[in-house]
């Protein structure tokens, strides 16, 4: 969202009113859900749930569902990752959805410090979500992973190497994911390139297209043949990401 206060005085409340879908996940909220506005502390006919960073304007992650969650837990079980605010793990039925905002790599002088963080924090995650998938859940995690996985997967890749979104160990653990039986939801519909859910506010890169494709949703092997597409939607404004997400069949739930 790039703080969610910023993007509710961009209209935000507006194409949520207009939304059709099941579940939504947001990353990057930025604020504590009393600091919201009225009509996203409690949205109609939603359930809605935040997780903010124990840091003032930082980080923070929202779900909003047409249906009340199961079970709903926030926590990797150290304080490093939960002080962030950066996931929420909802069960629907058989449905276990992770709504995540994955570290980025760059430390505040725009270096890679942060990148051992965020390959933990990864790691942490991927340990958590095995359980439940050795549970019999149907498993879909979504968010702003923060990593662009292949060279499709960004406009220059080739002046990126050394920059944290395409380090090669952050693309190695995402395709460590992968080969543990996560789906690229995207890629499995769409194997074209110049499609991107993230691009830099400056030097005009989103009218250009000079963009990331960030932001995705992974299925696991037992999700994967409720899948029935999956989408980016480039027009819709208000933040410096845009929306990602998936169809699936209802059954999904059962």
């Amino acid at each position: 969202m790039n703080g969610l206060r910023a993007c509710a005085r961009k209209g935000f409340e507006g194409w949520l009113a207009r939304c059709r879908a099941e579940i939504l996940g947001l990353q990057e909220v930025r604020a504590l859900p009393e600091e919201l506005p009225e009509g996203l502390q409690r949205p109609s006919r939603w359930h809605v749930h935040y997780r903010p960073a124990e840091r003032r304007g930082y980080s923070g992650v929202g779900l909003f569902s047409r249906r009340e969650p199961d079970a709903l837990h926030t926590s990797l079980g150290e304080s490093r990752f939960d002080a962030e605010g950066r996931l929420q793990i909802a069960r629907f039925g058989r449905l276990a959805v992770a709504n995540v905002y994955f570290p980025k790599g760059s430390g505040r002088d725009r270096d890679n410090s942060r990148v051992p963080y965020k390959l933990d924090f990864y790691r942490a995650l991927f340990d958590r979500l095995q359980a439940l998938r050795r549970g019999g859940l149907r498993v879909l995690v979504m968010g702003d992973f923060n990593t662009a996985h292949a060279e499709i997967d960004l406009a220059r890749p080739r002046q990126n190497v050394d920059n944290s979104g395409f380090l090669p160990e952050e693309r190695e653990e995402l395709s460590r994911w992968l080969a543990a039986g996560y789906v690229d939801s995207f890629r499995l519909y769409e194997p074209d390139p110049g499609h991107y859910s993230w691009w830099s506010q400056r030097s005009g890169a989103r009218q250009r297209n000079i963009g990331w494709r960030i932001d995705y949703v992974l299925a696991s092997k037992a999700a994967l043949p409720f899948l029935r597409g999956a989408f980016i939607l480039p027009r819709v404004t208000g933040s410096d990401h845009v929306p990602v997400g998936v169809e699936v069949d209802p059954a999904i739930f059962d």
